[in-house]
């Protein structure tokens, strides 16, 4: 077909064959939008199976379903489209699919015969999410075309595809500059936040890494580990236990650390992450590991029950697990002291624990949009479960107190008064 579409110059190598197509900046570059008009132009000369994917998609009001449909109008294809309520199909075969990568690898992985597949918002893709879908993107002549607004520089996609980018990979940095048709309502916005917050406007609108996300918790303490090499390869020790502490996730994720003792400090060796899966999963998981085990720590609702009458703690006792319960802390402030307590004393495999530490960057309080105030309580979101399964270790009694009590050469017998504020840590 001929056809005639007014399109960013910047983005015309997505005409050009290529295995991986990178497009990151800030907002009002028309990533999104040239993506969108390429893929449709493309598909109305020739039959392509594209996969439309984001890391978290509830519904397909998450995807870019909407944007691809305005599409279609304004480029006057509608004749060679039709638009159904989770796909869009095309006269001469093109389909498009749409998908969430977290939770959903075996959907994933039944795309063989993708010719391209899109990642939109690829910012948060986790490390586990790309695992599972480069190699199933393997037909001849497939393409990775990802576009995303940089949050942080340690996020896996910015190390995979911008740090460390594939040789056979165009990278490009794209932003309002490059936009011929950037409106002036955008241009006002722009430059009202250059001179209300200018690091703001530095990641929203140039597309550089912030320092933290917005709200983080964990921010000085994650900071910390980075500054101080503790965020290295971390190797398993085989002559020591190694501990497991849980989140339970039923709807969402379960999350898992894995976590040796030695001597006063605790070695991060591995994490493991996933969603609506049985118990019976994560103990294969488990077993299918070189280490050797000692305690299971579950959090409080372990006790639960939500298998066939019988509550986690007791389905894992019977398959043979050491396990305690952790109680749950009074107030959360208390965990998360804890968790602030704990980090100085852990060093993180940074590949293994890559989708753990990129929760607890993430894990951030509730922060308004209106005002920009950041709230009291942590936002419950995908980062919650690997930031609550850290909770669980920090507030494991059998694990932090002890560790303290031999740090202050206080031994084992006796009694030790020490100064306390549950809102501040030990003192």
């Amino acid at each position: 077909m001929k056809a005639q579409a007014d399109f960013p110059k910047i983005l015309a190598p997505l005409f050009t064959p290529m295995r991986y197509k990178i497009m990151y900046g800030g907002r009002g570059g028309s990533k999104s939008w040239g993506v969108a008009r390429a893929l449709l132009i493309m598909g109305a000369e020739r039959p392509l199976r594209i996969l439309c994917g984001r890391e978290m998609q509830k519904s397909i009001k998450d995807s870019v379903h909407r944007l691809l449909k305005d599409q279609i109008s304004l480029l006057g294809l509608d004749s060679h489209y039709e638009v159904y309520k989770d796909s869009i199909k095309g006269r001469l075969g093109t389909e498009f699919f749409f998908e969430g990568l977290r939770h959903n690898s075996a959907q994933i992985k039944s795309y063989e015969g993708i010719d391209i597949v899109w990642i939109e918002e690829a910012a948060t893709v986790s490390k586990s999410s790309w695992a599972y879908l480069v190699p199933t993107i393997r037909k001849e002549g497939s393409e990775i075309w990802v576009t995303f607004n940089p949050e942080l520089e340690e996020d896996e996609t910015f190390q995979r595809f911008v740090v460390h980018a594939p040789s056979n990979a165009w990278v490009q940095k794209v932003g309002y500059q490059d936009n011929p048709w950037f409106t002036s309502v955008l241009r006002d916005e722009m430059e009202a936040l250059k001179e209300r917050d200018y690091n703001e406007y530095l990641n929203v609108w140039e597309g550089n890494c912030r320092q933290t996300v917005e709200g983080a918790i964990y921010a000085d303490e994650m900071q910390d580990a980075m500054t101080e090499g503790r965020i290295t390869s971390v190797p398993y020790n085989p002559s020591l236990p190694v501990n497991t502490f849980w989140d339970l996730g039923y709807g969402d994720q379960t999350a898992i650390w894995f976590i040796q003792k030695l001597g006063f400090e605790y070695h991060v060796v591995d994490y493991y992450q996933e969603a609506r899966k049985k118990l019976q999963h994560y103990i294969k998981v488990m077993q299918g590991k070189p280490y050797t085990y000692g305690t299971d720590y579950l959090p409080h609702d372990g006790k639960n029950n939500y298998l066939i009458g019988k509550s986690v703690e007791e389905t894992m006792l019977s398959l043979g697990r050491t396990v305690e319960v952790v109680p749950r802390a009074s107030q959360k402030v208390d965990a998360l002291n804890a968790v602030r307590t704990a980090f100085p004393m852990c060093y993180f495999d940074k590949d293994k624990c890559s989708d753990g530490l990129q929760a607890l960057r993430r894990y951030k309080y509730v922060v308004d949009a209106d005002t920009g105030r950041v709230g009291k309580l942590p936002l419950h979101d995908i980062n919650s479960n690997g930031a609550d399964a850290f909770a669980t270790f920090a507030t494991a009694p059998n694990i932090m107190w002890n560790n303290y009590v031999e740090s202050k050469g206080f031994g084992t017998a006796g009694k030790v008064s020490i100064d306390y504020n549950p809102h501040e840590g030990v003192q």
